[in-house]
Formats: C-alpha cells, sequence, structure tokens
C-alpha cells in the first residue's frame, strides 16, 4: 500500500538516480561548479522532488498528474546536461550509458504513472 511518496518505485529510482548524477558531478572540473555541475544537480534533484510535491497534492488528479509533467521535464534537461558532460568528456561512455539507461526507466516509469492515476 502506498502511504507516501516514498513508497512510489519511480520516486525511490528517481532519487537514486539524483545521487548517482550528483556522485558522477563531483569529478567534473572546478571550472564547471557553477554552471553545468548545479545545473546538472538541481535537475535531477527536481524529478524526484516534483513527484514528491505532487503527491502530496494527490487529492486532486490533476495536480498531481500537472506535477509528473514537471518532473517529466525535469528529467529531459538532465538528459541535455549528461550530454554536454559525456561531450565534454567529463564522463567515460560508459558511464553516460549506465546513467541514462537509469534515466530512461525513471522517464517510463513516469509516464506509466502518469496515464494510471485517476
Amino acid at each position: 500500500m502506498i502511504k507516501s511518496f516514498s513508497d512510489l518505485e519511480v520516486y525511490q529510482l528517481s532519487y537514486k538516480l539524483a545521487v548517482d548524477v550528483f556522485n558522477l558531478s563531483i569529478t567534473f572540473p572546478q571550472s564547471e561548479k557553477y554552471s553545468l555541475t548545479d545545473q546538472i544537480v538541481r535537475s535531477t534533484r527536481s524529478i524526484s522532488a516534483n513527484i514528491a510535491e505532487g503527491f502530496g497534492r494527490k487529492t486532486y488528479p490533476s495536480e498531481f498528474k500537472k506535477f509528473l509533467v514537471y518532473s517529466a521535464g525535469s528529467l529531459e534537461e538532465t538528459k541535455v546536461w549528461l550530454n554536454f558532460a559525456k561531450d565534454c568528456q567529463y564522463i567515460t561512455s560508459e558511464e553516460f550509458d549506465a546513467i541514462y539507461r537509469k534515466a530512461d526507466e525513471v522517464g517510463a516509469k513516469i509516464h506509466k504513472l502518469y496515464i494510471a492515476w485517476k
């Protein structure tokens, strides 16, 4: 039974994604601290934060779904920053592929929850 946002699998996966991205970002050059590093950490944290905030408004299905849309938007933004990190050679292709697969899984689960929520 789902009693809290933290019971949602999509929240758990998105939170783990944010931690994984943070751990990758600490290896970025110091010169990226206030640009790419800040952007990718913020956008990734926003995924799970929007799921939690929307769950708090679940009494109104359209409100929860709106926050799932915001969460999906933050996920797509994160993917852009991951591409920059790869192309600037801050992460390896293997790291990129692994984290991108996790991001795709989170995206699929956000979409599934959006469709199923009534």
